[in-house]
């Protein structure tokens, strides 16, 4: 009697075990595209004869797709609550503007406008969120005429022209590098530190968070498929860390991308906040019936989109030094294409930071590549807009299998 008892308990505990070939076909989607990135970067690394993996040219590849990776962030929030926005890159032109106006011509400190250009930009994306959520007017219809709007307040306020340079102290928003606080001689040791640091941070939150399921009696991932994951991690990070020492150091930007990846991969993963959007996308009226209030939901999402687009707006401006009327032209379509590359789906309610950073990578790699590479702004259109239809199909084959 006692045996059998013995081996009923012990059941559950080796059901939930899984095998490494069995965990990656369970999470195909989350994987694929990190095993895709990987396989870019090693192709246009062989075909640029190392010229990718430079420091210098790695450098450039932060600084170029840091503002579509702060997008990438908010647009995911917005998609996975079943909503587009095409107003991003209109609203980055017109913060860039903005700013410039009121530090070129007005001559106010940049502690006063950074502060204001990112009030500016959480206030434009509650007034479409506030259509979206309580009118019940789609999203699509509603960011559309918001793109247009802010293209021509962008053209009213330059009035047609490029206004610049900006001062100093506001272009170390993205051309800044963290200074080493041990010597001035490379390599930069204070980026080595930051970059060890940061891997071992998450190495001992995923191992916290393994610990804590396996307290429970449920192993999430094989043990030798985890130590294996993390162990790449976190030598990958330190790898690049490295590389960007021998160079200029950490740019500032990175500093802030890996801090709004960190804020946002907790309010996803581990909030309540983040389990309700992802309710909502999943299934609105489940959502409302259950308690929550998705007007509020979906209006919070499309300010917290407004937000970033203005960060990702004063970082472009900073970068060229100067804003013009064409700034942030088709950067919605990046954006988008980036989160969906990344595995969010198209119906809501599925996607997650992480991978909306590592399609707008995949993106930038692309972009960088073909750009050493030679190959002309016609081709580089075509193969992205193959990259993102095949994303696409994956999504619906992986939705189609596991049905």
């Amino acid at each position: 009697m006692q045996q059998a008892k013995s081996s009923v308990e012990a059941a559950p505990a080796e059901h939930a075990r899984t095998s490494i070939g069995a965990y990656l076909s369970g999470h195909l989607r989350e994987y694929g595209m990190l095993a895709a990135l990987v396989v870019i970067m090693a192709l246009f690394q062989f075909l640029t004869d190392g010229t990718l993996m430079r420091p210098v040219n790695l450098t450039n590849l932060f600084l170029q797709n840091s503002y579509i990776i702060i997008m990438a962030i908010g647009m995911l929030l917005v998609i996975v609550a079943g909503h587009i926005d095409l107003s991003v890159g209109s609203v980055v032109g017109f913060i860039g503007a903005l700013a410039a106006v009121m530090m070129v011509n007005w001559e106010l400190p940049t502690l006063v406008v950074v502060p204001l250009c990112l009030m500016a930009g959480l206030l434009i994306g509650a007034a479409q969120g506030y259509w979206v959520a309580y009118w019940k007017i789609p999203s699509f219809i509603v960011t559309l005429a918001g793109m247009l709007v802010f293209r021509g307040l962008t053209l009213a306020l330059l009035e047609g022209q490029s206004v610049g340079p900006f001062p100093n102290s506001f272009q170390l928003l993205s051309t800044g590098f963290v200074p080493d606080l041990f010597s001035d001689t490379r390599p930069n040791i204070t980026a080595i530190l930051l970059g060890m640091i940061a891997s071992s941070a998450i190495v001992l939150l995923a191992a916290r968070a393994r610990a804590r399921s396996l307290k429970f009696g449920i192993e999430e991932e094989p043990f030798a498929f985890f130590v294996a994951k993390n162990g790449l991690i976190a030598a990958a990070i330190i790898y690049i860390a490295y590389l960007l020492s021998t160079y200029r150091g950490l740019p500032n930007v990175l500093i802030t991308m890996a801090i709004l990846i960190a804020v946002y991969t907790f309010l996803t993963n581990k909030s309540t906040l983040g389990r309700r959007i992802y309710a909502l996308g999943g299934n609105e009226k489940a959502a409302k019936l259950s308690g929550i209030n998705t007007e509020r939901l979906t209006f919070l999402t499309f300010a917290n989109m407004g937000m970033l687009a203005a960060l990702a707006g004063l970082i472009f401006a900073a970068r060229l030094n100067t804003a013009t009327p064409k700034a942030g032209v088709a950067f919605e379509l990046d954006v988008i294409a980036a989160v969906f590359i990344g595995g969010a789906s198209m119906s809501g309610g599925v996607g997650k930071v992480i991978g909306a950073v590592i399609g707008a990578l995949i993106m930038g790699v692309m972009n960088n590549g073909m750009s050493i590479l030679g190959i002309g702004i016609d081709w580089q259109q075509v193969i992205k807009g193959l990259v993102l239809l095949a994303a696409v199909i994956f999504d619906v084959y992986n939705k189609t299998k596991h049905r």
